[in-house]
């Protein structure tokens, strides 16, 4: 992980469910450049709380608040955008995180449990963009902390590009964002206004530590990823803080894969 150099000062940043995995490492890193944090929950406060008192602890000019809300739903999203407003002045960097898993294959998935990926992890992903651009195109550049109008991090998955049997869902909620991704690029760069995805491989979290906390789990992980490492969720933190920063301006409505060459289909290596 890069040591942090404040290149976040003075800059808000909203990263939903980020009150563990990812989406806290997430918050950890851009806290740690120095920007406020509004770290998001909706079920596990505890845990924000904790994410946030780390942050304000190691923090050398931004501050971390919590706040309740449920991506899925507009109403808690247009609330979690109007309180960071409130007390931050702006908002300069969303990365939408939260997302869920509900497996079954196909012809046995219940229909609730496609729309509730579905909701959380595309409609919920839209409903942020839609207030982050909101909130940049009433508030204008801000040339003493970036050049960029504002910046959305979307958080992905190698699952946008690789099919995912028995999880048909999930890997269609990320495929759909990809899709959501450089539309909003391809529509707000011309406003200076940057918008990217991260999409993780196989990343330490407790949504797949049935896997990795086991010798034969591991070695199956291990397979698909041809560097032989399954990644840490400061892995992703390293990437968001560097994308929200204006060391990466020109880059925009791409996709950075954070996932030790998974992308690269290892089962192909001795010709398939």
């Amino acid at each position: 992980m890069q040591k942090p150099n404040n290149r976040l000062e003075n800059q808000t940043c909203i990263i939903t469910g980020s009150s563990s995995g990812i989406g806290a490492a997430v918050a950890k890193a851009l806290g740690a450049e120095g920007a406020n944090i509004v770290v998001n929950y909706r079920s596990s406060k505890e845990a924000a709380e904790e994410v946030a008192d780390e942050i304000n602890k190691n923090s050398t000019s931004g501050e971390a608040i919590v706040l309740h809300g449920d991506v899925s739903k507009e109403e808690d999203v247009k609330e979690l955008f109007k309180k960071t407003i409130n007390h931050f002045g702006t908002v300069d960097v969303c990365v939408p995180n939260a997302g869920l898993q509900i497996d079954h294959p196909l012809h046995e998935m219940p229909l609730d449990a496609w729309k509730k990926v579905i909701d959380v992890n595309l409609t919920g992903q839209f409903l942020c963009a839609k207030e982050a651009i909101i909130e940049f195109m009433r508030r204008g550049i801000r040339k003493d902390v970036s050049n960029s109008l504002g910046k959305i991090i979307h958080m992905s998955s190698v699952h946008e590009e690789i099919p995912w049997a028995g999880h048909a869902n999930y890997a269609a909620s990320k495929g759909g964002l990809l899709m959501l991704m450089e539309s909003i690029c391809q529509a707000y760069a011309p406003h200076k206004i940057r918008c990217n995805s991260i999409a993780p491989g196989a990343i330490k979290t407790d949504i797949n530590k049935d896997v990795w906390s086991t010798k034969e789990g591991r070695e199956n992980m291990l397979k698909l990823i041809p560097y032989k490492q399954i990644g840490v969720p400061e892995d992703i933190g390293s990437v968001a803080s560097w994308l929200a920063s204006d060391e990466s301006e020109y880059i925009n409505g791409t996709t950075i894969f954070v996932d030790g060459g998974m992308t690269c289909y290892p089962g192909f290596t001795t010709n398939g």
